[in-house]
């Protein structure tokens, strides 16, 4: 068959360890050969972020802004043993927050759900779609170690320098002391994002935080959401048979052990980045889950739910079997494809992306699968491959179904 042509390029941003690996298998065996591939390339291997001292991460927001899809794989976000284990100038941010904020998206994470692959909690039917706020917490914080006694204060300077100060703690002793931000206008746009999300899925929306607590910061995140709620959407989540409801964390947690599923729940950036991981492995495993975000202007970054997976890179290194499941990856690429198919009215690509797609949970469901799903799936006897084995047998039915 020819190749099916692009008019626009896909930003593909890539990454580290046995994730880049797989990344590169995926696109030159399960892409490259039925596809005429364009892309806007940007290396974010944690040894060109240093090198470019994270510019090159900055670049890529802004062509995913210009583009508009883009395509992410894992990276490093390093601590102390990563500085020293690569040889670092520095402790970079993670990539993924410099993106998120560049973009001012919401990240929705959503579970692969295959026939025969049972999640662990059993009462799940449905996807629980995870939608994580991108800006701000944890991820943009300022931190300090206290080596002494001594009084720490939150001061905020006006532009007409008044001041208004708040305790922190007063340290009789060595600590830590941690800062966090966040803006109205990104709360708001997380609100429309999520509330947007869910009519389109047609699901209820929980957005969960623990006000009863942080009196103030959360407090404004649910005071925000309920304002663009009543004012925005109220009527078409009534006219759509929809509910929006809020809940504490703790109460959100509860909760999603017990049910069926088949909702959006709406979680801070820490709580999403936590929950997220627990979802994707109680569906089965941390490969089974999906990941985009989605800026409010349109813009679209595809990528696996998981890490750079560097235990396995290392056994890799050494000759060992890595036995890494690609499927989230192969999801993060045929999502790619579906939506630049889809922008530029071009349905060749977006049938491939979903045939891409389809093969592969087509192959997992036939009864072959890697390590990881073997203890979640009902077959008893499953042909367990390694991750490159997968895409080569994904190549193989892809082949013949588009021959």
């Amino acid at each position: 068959m020819d190749k099916i042509k692009m008019t626009t390029p896909l930003v593909e941003m890539d990454g580290d360890e046995m994730a880049a690996i797989l990344w590169r298998e995926t696109k030159e065996k399960l892409v490259l050969p039925f596809v005429d591939l364009k892309v806007d390339y940007y290396d974010l291997s944690i040894r060109n972020r240093d090198n470019t001292d994270d510019q090159v991460t900055v670049d890529s927001a802004e062509a995913a802004r210009r583009h508009g899809v883009a395509v992410k794989c894992a990276t490093i976000t390093p601590n102390l043993e990563r500085i020293r284990e690569y040889n670092l100038k520095k402790m970079w941010k993670s990539p993924n927050a410099t993106i998120r904020s560049a973009l001012d998206g919401t990240v929705f994470r959503a579970p692969i759900l295959i026939k025969g692959i049972e999640p662990y909690v059993k009462t799940w039917e449905k996807p629980i779609t995870l939608a994580r706020h991108a800006y701000g917490d944890l991820y943009r914080a300022t931190e300090m170690k206290i080596d002494g006694p001594g009084k720490c204060e939150l001061v905020f300077t006006a532009e007409d320098g008044t001041e208004r100060r708040e305790l922190i703690h007063n340290f009789t002793s060595p600590g830590v002391a941690q800062g966090i931000h966040n803006l109205d206008n990104s709360i708001r746009s997380f609100a429309r994002c999520c509330m947007s999300y869910a009519l389109d899925v047609k699901q209820d929306l929980i957005f969960s935080a623990k006000d009863t607590i942080s009196k103030v910061y959360d407090r404004n995140f649910r005071e925000i959401f309920k304002q663009v709620f009543m004012e925005e959407y109220m009527e078409q989540f009534r006219h759509a048979g929809l509910k929006y409801e809020y809940c504490l964390i703790d109460d959100a947690v509860s909760r999603v052990i017990k049910n069926s599923g088949g909702y959006v729940w709406a979680c801070q950036n820490y709580d999403g980045d936590v929950m997220s991981d627990m979802l994707a492995t109680a569906y089965g495993s941390a490969a089974m889950m999906t990941s985009v975000l989605v800026s409010p202007d349109g813009v679209y970054e595809y990528e696996a739910a998981h890490g750079t997976v560097r235990r396995h890179y290392y056994q890799y290194l050494e000759g060992g079997v890595a036995s890494t499941n690609p499927l989230a990856i192969i999801m993060a690429w045929s999502g790619g494809l579906k939506k630049r198919g889809e922008l530029d009215g071009n349905e060749a690509l977006s049938a491939f992306g979903a045939a891409l797609e389809e093969e592969s949970i087509q192959t997992v469901e036939s009864g072959i699968m890697t390590a990881d799903l073997e203890k979640v799936a009902v077959n008893p006897s499953p042909h367990v491959v390694t991750g490159l084995q997968f895409i080569d047998i994904v190549q193989k039915r892809l082949a013949k179904r588009l021959d």
